[in-house]
């Protein structure tokens, strides 16, 4: 069965068809820049860009990269301000004329790797972070979801973790691998001492690199797994997707 889901993410707007059967994208996804400002007018020109590109009709599942509760979008630490408080659901079904979900954008990846990827069948804590523009989170507990925890805030060293941590911020200052998994080695440590996973899933287009950061946090004194996440940068596409099959 094919359901769509979006990902809207600080950088870009992506979306695809996916096959729940599979936990795959059944078609090519398609990604448009996020507009920035990223007002809400303008990020839902891009959804439809997105949706219509594909000419999809049905339910939909929107990812935001911010707490959602019911729907409405809480916080927007990485689009613009103009997002707290918005009933998003509405605003988004309003502009497609469609059925929609919304829920947060690492809670969605989240699930996705939880059901089809790196953390299927692990019971425990299992933190999954989803490394980019900023840093997201999504904590199970045997299976279960804590929804919204937005751990990339958590303050580490005087600073919000994301802004130390995150792709983005390795991109900012031009730092190398190590010293970039220096620092987010320094997360996870602080991330383990709160929470005692027994997993840590990293997620994010950077998963696709995981070779050039992973060595560099094994065996410096984290407990917890660390692997990298099987549906990579199609997680939160594919979770959406989940999220909308239920409406």
């Amino acid at each position: 069965m094919d359901v769509f889901g979006v990902d809207i993410g600080g950088t870009g707007i992506k979306g695809a068809p996916v096959d729940l059967d599979k936990g795959d994208l059944s078609d090519e996804r398609y990604k448009v820049l996020t507009p920035h400002p990223a007002t809400p007018e303008a990020v839902l020109d891009g959804v439809y860009d997105v949706v219509t590109h594909f000419g999809w009709t049905g339910p939909l599942g929107v990812t935001f990269p911010g707490v959602v509760v019911d729907g409405v979008t809480r916080t927007a630490a990485n689009v613009d301000k103009g997002w707290i408080g918005l009933d998003a659901r509405t605003a988004i079904s309003e502009r497609l004329g469609l059925p929609v979900t919304v829920l947060n954008d690492a809670d969605a990846a989240g699930v996705a790797e939880m059901t089809f990827g790196a953390g299927r069948g692990h019971g425990g804590t299992v933190i999954v972070l989803t490394l980019g523009t900023g840093i997201g989170s999504a904590v199970f507990v045997d299976g279960r979801l804590v929804p919204n925890t937005e751990l990339g805030h958590l303050e580490l060293h005087g600073h919000d973790a994301e802004s130390r941590a995150s792709v983005k911020a390795r991109e900012d200052e031009d730092l190398s691998w190590e010293h970039w998994a220096h620092r987010l080695r320094k997360y996870l440590a602080h991330v383990e001492m709160l929470f005692s996973p027994d997993l840590f899933v990293l997620g994010g287009g950077i998963s696709r690199k995981s070779e050039k950061f992973l060595p560099y946090l094994h065996g410096h004194g984290l407990s917890a797994r660390i692997v990298p996440a099987e549906l990579q940068n199609n997680a939160g596409i594919v979770g959406a997707a989940m999220a909308a099959a239920k409406l």
